[in-house]
């Protein structure tokens, strides 16, 4: 893919309303400092930049009604479908992080650059500029396999989905990784050796580690969580301690109250209550997502709850479906709203 685009030029290029390719000589000058939509086709766009940080502006809409989302690198959602009238066009960004492995962190590399697709019903891309995010803050998770960038469906993660209700200004970089535990998680080089350097001052960092500690004891445990606490602070990060989702894995009087469900492992440890605690004992932010997800789960009742999960797909109660994932992400951004974690102003309802 050709190298493009001086800021001029992509303003322009969206004015006009066109996907429109741009000389070689404004992208030398451009210096990769500002990307415009060479590389993009109806449906896909691919931009030749290195890890980093990018705000990303897009046109939508046509001469046709539309109805537009566009997710990228590792199926994220980063922009939620997005209606246009007939003839009507509409302005979004978002922020996006662009990193190698670009998925899980033990997973496969992924391909160079920023991929994103442009999805939707009834897709209608006008125009794209990408330009390197200045002041971006970053919301970085730390977590496991119902958290993590699943590379393939019908899985995804809660953290897969909550760039979509995120606006530009905020990123979301995922270091969940499927399988890990908290033992497991700060003794691979790949995951927290690598996460802790990247956190920057004022950086909120969820960590969400329980579901794989099935033979972590209870000192263990919270010895753990106390150093993911204490590294996020030193490096001027706000750590934010999250509770696991839940299992669905009904009692016979149609709740949720079992150890199963509750993630409370063989050992007896109820890892929801140890989180809890810590964060009671260590002034950490608490997102409660056990009670959040088990409240929804229970509401919806043994058929109502299967959408959520992968039970009709997979006969799994543990993994989330896409549509779950979402209304999962939906309450943590909830939560970091209601916590003035973000600013009201700084995420999407919709």
């Amino acid at each position: 893919m050709r190298r493009v685009a001086a800021a001029a030029l992509v303003a322009a290029a969206l004015a006009a309303g066109a996907l429109t390719a741009v000389p070689a000589h404004a992208a030398a000058a451009a210096q990769g400092h500002s990307l415009g939509t060479a590389g993009c086709t109806a449906t896909a766009c691919h931009f030749d930049v290195p890890p980093g940080t990018y705000d990303v502006q897009v046109l939508l809409g046509g001469e046709d009604a539309a109805r537009t989302s566009v997710s990228g690198e590792t199926r994220r959602s980063l922009l939620p479908e997005t209606a246009t009238e007939a003839g009507e066009r509409a302005v979004r960004s978002f922020t996006v992080d662009v990193r190698t492995p670009e998925g899980e962190p033990a997973g496969p590399v992924g391909s160079p650059g920023l991929d994103l697709v442009i999805g939707g019903s009834a897709p209608a891309l006008a125009g794209i500029r990408v330009t390197p995010a200045r002041h971006a803050r970053q919301i970085l998770l730390v977590g496991d396999s119902t958290v993590c960038d699943q590379p393939g469906a019908p899985y995804s993660g809660w953290g897969q989905q909550l760039p979509q209700y995120l606006r530009k200004g905020l990123s979301v970089a995922n270091h969940a990784d499927s399988g890990e535990s908290t033992v497991s998680y700060l003794a691979d080089e790949r995951m927290w050796g690598t996460v802790q350097p990247l956190i920057g001052p004022g950086d909120l960092v969820l960590v969400q580690l329980a579901h794989n500690d099935k033979t972590t004891d209870e000192a263990t445990y919270r010895a753990n969580l106390e150093t993911l606490v204490s590294g996020v602070r030193e490096r001027g990060g706000r750590p934010v301690l999250v509770t696991p989702v839940v299992r669905r894995w009904f009692s016979a009087d149609g709740t949720l109250n079992n150890d199963t469900a509750l993630l409370v492992n063989g050992l007896g440890v109820d890892h929801p209550a140890v989180v809890r605690a810590v964060a009671a004992a260590e002034d950490v932010p608490l997102i409660d997502l056990t009670a959040k997800t088990k409240a929804l789960v229970e509401s919806l009742g043994v058929e109502g709850s299967k959408s959520l999960y992968l039970y009709d797909e997979k006969r799994d109660n543990t993994h989330t479906s896409a549509h779950g994932a979402t209304v999962y992400a939906g309450l943590v951004r909830d939560a970091l709203v209601a916590q003035r974690l973000v600013p009201h102003g700084a995420v999407r309802h919709t």
